[in-house]
């Protein structure tokens, strides 16, 4: 539509106004609006050429943790053209004011939320004196990263947001991978061991000095070997290699992304190390050859200089076309997406030790003893929630989710950091066998959605443990012989002021009888007219809308065993049951549901607050009573399924 009108499109989704660079903050600048045009005489989306080298830089606001994963994904360049679609363009032949098919909009690749999403930006950047002020590029007019950076933006919300992000959250969003930090210096021995072992799989490898590390430095500085702080190198491969003297040395290949220095330490290009080697060793390791910024570094050295080993772990789909990965062993991955839903499965940690047991639970089979990476990736942006996980061995022939005395009396296996990063993973030493894995917030009744993946060598088997929907006993208790008799006499002489001719009463009736017979306003929250209504529609036998006397003490006897019920849930206030205790207390009455069932119970009946009165909890049952009543109606052989046409389906749905 913008070509046909002849104008540049303007995202309206991220308008081009200051609360889209700023939106907590005062912005420091006044900030102006310019398209690649009006700030290049020649603009270009992704400049060609072989020995391009990476030249963004973060600006006078960009992200230093952001130009650093940019930096790592331009090194897999396959990896970068998914992210970054090459086929966009200013205009053909370099002709930007006249061109036929510049529309002044580029898209881009970024998994968001647990999948890949298409995100669009119009390519209004925001300048200061008509030079850019976030990310760019610094010697050549390619608009890629200030671009992609927008995109970016565009998802967290604001370019301020992204001053929150991290370079883990920034490998995962652009490569669609779980990220794992590694301290290299707090176990040299295993981290030699991760890292060969890494070297073989689907990882992108990184090292970083973090600026912590160094206190008396500033992060945009090198240490004296020429390592820069805070910034990310690509981790290729460990050979070793022996000097003529029949000293054995490890070296490991690294590469940086930029206008760096260049590495000066041992081993260096330069270095006289390496004429203490033969000749065919210079050429194996094809030391002459090394592109700008890469580099050998004695195994040694990597410990000491780097501080962390950041790496992002990539399944077969996202891994197969990247050159780099070529030959590598894939890692088998499994996914579960879910969410934390306040009342039904947001329990928090296991300091929660009643609604614990009500978070997700899902079941890792593994085959054989292996070590596996965990991944939790919550999809809360703008509010991050602290997040975690806990592992339990499992409990053999178990299909249903397990309740809250099992939590109460075995110890957890593995328990996770809490944080309110977006992802948390966790390398695990697992034998063979089954376990459940509980995902949480930190504090129940937090609500977001989240991904779960493992991640490991050899196949495994994931799927979420959930309760099979079941009826143990009728909900409507037929009323006792002989029950307190002055009482029914009192609610028979109402009930026949009321009734008709027929000695039976409509729903409206119901509802002025039970404000008559009920003792207190907390029984009689169920005096409603929807609760009657659904009354009727639950023990009605003909159809007509209508109850007699004898059905009518089978309700205020049922009645009593729901009160019941219902106070052995309500411990901090009578009257108010909290929405996590549904599921049990339903139990009691004698429904047994999954997730998906009490999820649509707590959307329907759950109160601001979180809780449910008794009258909301009478409506749950009376719904759940016509809804296994009509199905095991069609159910008679008990097979799980049922056939109903359209007419009986909207005729039955709507009785529930």
């Amino acid at each position: 539509m913008c070509l046909k009108r002849g104008d540049l499109w303007e995202d309206p989704d991220f308008p081009a106004v200051q609360t889209s660079v700023f939106y907590h903050q005062t912005p420091p600048f006044q900030f102006v609006w310019k398209r690649p045009k009006e700030i290049s005489a020649n603009p270009a989306f992704v400049s060609s050429g072989n020995n391009l080298q990476f030249d963004i830089v973060s600006g006078k606001l960009g992200d230093r943790w952001l130009v650093s994963c940019l930096g790592c994904l331009w090194l897999s360049r396959e990896l970068f053209y998914r992210v970054v679609p090459a086929d966009q363009t200013f205009a053909d032949k370099n002709i930007v004011k006249n061109s036929d098919d510049y529309a002044g909009i580029f898209r881009f690749r970024l998994w968001w939320c647990g999948e890949w999403r298409e995100v669009l930006v119009d390519d209004r950047l925001p300048t200061v004196n008509a030079r850019l002020v976030f990310i760019n590029s610094q010697h050549s007019d390619q608009f890629w990263a200030s671009l992609l950076e927008k995109a970016y933006a565009k998802l967290h919300g604001s370019y301020e947001a992204l001053k929150y992000g991290s370079t883990l959250d920034g490998f995962a969003d652009l490569t669609g991978g779980i990220t794992e930090s590694i301290r290299l210096r707090q176990d040299p021995t295993s981290c030699s061991k991760i890292l060969n072992k890494l070297l073989q799989m689907t990882s992108v490898i990184t090292v970083a000095v973090h600026a912590s590390a160094q206190p008396n430095r500033q992060a945009d500085h090198k240490l004296a070997n020429g390592i820069q702080i805070a910034l990310n190198y690509r981790v290729y491969a460990v050979e070793k290699v022996d000097t003529y003297g029949g000293e054995p040395i490890q070296l490991v290949r690294l590469r940086a992304s930029g206008l760096i220095a260049e590495y000066v330490g041992a081993w260096s290009k330069s270095s006289l190390e390496w004429d203490d080697v033969p000749a065919g060793v210079v050429d194996r390791l094809a030391v002459k050859q090394l592109a700008d910024g890469e580099f050998w570094m004695p195994y040694g050295d990597f410990l000491k200089t780097f501080t962390h080993m950041e790496v992002i772990h990539l399944d077969e789909e996202t891994s197969k076309d990247e050159v780099t990965l070529l030959g590598k062993t894939s890692w088998n991955v499994r996914q579960y997406q879910g969410s934390w839903m306040r009342g039904v499965t947001a329990g928090g940690c296991r300091n929660n030790n009643d609604t614990f047991h009500i978070n997700p639970q899902l079941h890792v089979q593994l085959g054989d003893m292996e070590e596996v990476i965990l991944s939790l990736n919550q999809h809360a942006i703008m509010d991050p929630k602290v997040i975690g996980f806990t592992v339990y061995p499992s409990v053999k022939n178990h299909a249903d989710s397990i309740g809250k005395s099992f939590f109460k009396k075995h110890k957890s296996l593995i328990n996770s950091q809490y944080t309110n990063s977006r992802q948390v993973s966790q390398r695990c030493q697992l034998e063979q066998g089954g376990y459940l894995v509980l995902p949480t917030t930190f504090e129940p009744g937090q609500e977001t959605s989240f991904t779960f993946r493992v991640y490991s060598n050899k196949p495994v088997k994931l799927r979420v443990v959930d309760t099979t929907p079941t009826l143990a006993k009728s909900a409507i208790m037929k009323a006792a012989a002989i029950v307190d008799g002055k009482n029914f006499m009192q609610y028979e002489a109402v009930f026949l002021q009321l009734a008709d001719e027929h000695r039976t009463i409509s729903a409206f009736e119901l509802q002025e009888l039970l404000e008559a017979c009920l003792p207190n306003d907390y029984i009689k929250s169920c005096a409603t007219l929807e609760v009657c209504r659904q009354v009727v529609l639950a023990m009605d036998k003909n159809g007509m809308g209508r109850l007699n006397f004898s059905q009518f003490k089978d309700l205020m006897f049922s009645l009593k065993s729901w009160q019941t019920a219902f106070k052995n849930h309500t411990k901090e206030k009578t009257g108010i049951l909290k929405a996590e205790r549904l599921r049990d207390a339903l139990s009691e009455v004698g429904f047994t549901l999954n997730n998906d069932i009490l999820c649509v119970l707590v959307l329907r009946f759950m109160r601001k607050d979180g809780t449910l009165r008794f009258g909301d909890f009478v409506a749950t049952i009376l719904h759940l009573t016509v809804a296994f009543s009509t199905f095991n109606k069609r159910d008679p052989l008990l097979s799980g399924s049922a056939k109903f046409n359209l007419a009986e389906w909207l005729r039955f749905s709507l009785m529930c």
